[in-house]
């Protein structure tokens, strides 16, 4: 099986752009996300001004360690290192390597991820951590720099080439760009929205305008236990 999980709102509890700036005294232009225009370059100036604020490696690092995993998060990982042979997990994210890298050091569960797919982000010679874009794309739904159905896509592509087939995928997110993946997903595959969250809703209109389009069934989540169980019971059939 691949498990496939989003990272805001999905494992941690918040939005990690929103955690590492808390506190910080940004200027007017900073504190509103654009409505227009790219979010990861409004990233890349929040970065740059919290550098200029004297942030270092060790400022970051403790900020992300510190953000709290959602409800249930750490038992679901406890079933998937129990289960490790069984399930394949990936992470797609369009927050930042380093941040993600951090938490989930933190958390001790790193090694359950064979890859982290998120934008790149590391420290200059002034000791101010910057970020770029993911990658270039043509879908028309996602934000410049990342969509998440071609990182999917591609990852399928090259384990199948690798002569890895996975029986089903099972896609863990929570945003309006966790809609557009699940969107590849077949009939035997399963998507875990986050409940009241955009991608759940996306899916719910979706599937109203055109039923049967969404293919992959739906197990909405509030815990991580939620889909631990679900996964428990495909395991015991």
């Amino acid at each position: 099986f691949l498990l496939v999980f989003d990272f805001d709102e999905t494992i941690v509890d918040e939005n990690s752009d929103d955690s590492v700036a808390r506190g910080r005294a940004l200027p007017e232009e900073l504190r509103q996300s654009p409505r227009h225009g790219s979010y990861n370059e409004h990233m890349q100036r929040v970065l740059a001004f919290l550098g200029e604020q004297g942030l270092r490696a060790a400022d970051f690092r403790a900020a992300y360690e510190s953000i709290p995993l959602s409800p249930g998060m750490a038992e679901l990982f406890q079933f998937l290192s129990k289960h490790h042979e069984l399930f394949e997990v990936i992470l797609i994210s369009d927050a930042n390597t380093f941040g993600i890298e951090a938490k989930l050091r933190a958390a001790g569960a790193r090694s359950l991820f064979r890859k982290v797919f998120s934008n790149p982000a590391s420290f200059d010679r002034r000791g101010f951590l910057t970020l770029g874009p993911y990658h270039s794309h043509k879908c028309l739904q996602c934000p410049a720099n990342m969509c998440k159905r071609k990182i999917l896509t591609e990852y399928l592509a090259e384990r199948a080439q690798e002569e890895v087939e996975f029986q089903r995928v099972f896609y863990v997110g929570d945003g309006a760009n966790d809609f557009c993946p699940s969107g590849t997903l077949t009939a035997a595959d399963v998507a875990f929205p986050r409940k009241g969250y955009p991608m759940h809703r996306l899916i719910q209109e979706a599937r109203e305008k055109q039923p049967g389009a969404f293919q992959a069934a739906v197990v909405p989540w509030e815990s991580g236990a939620e889909v631990q169980r679900y996964l428990q019971e495909l395991l015991r059939r």
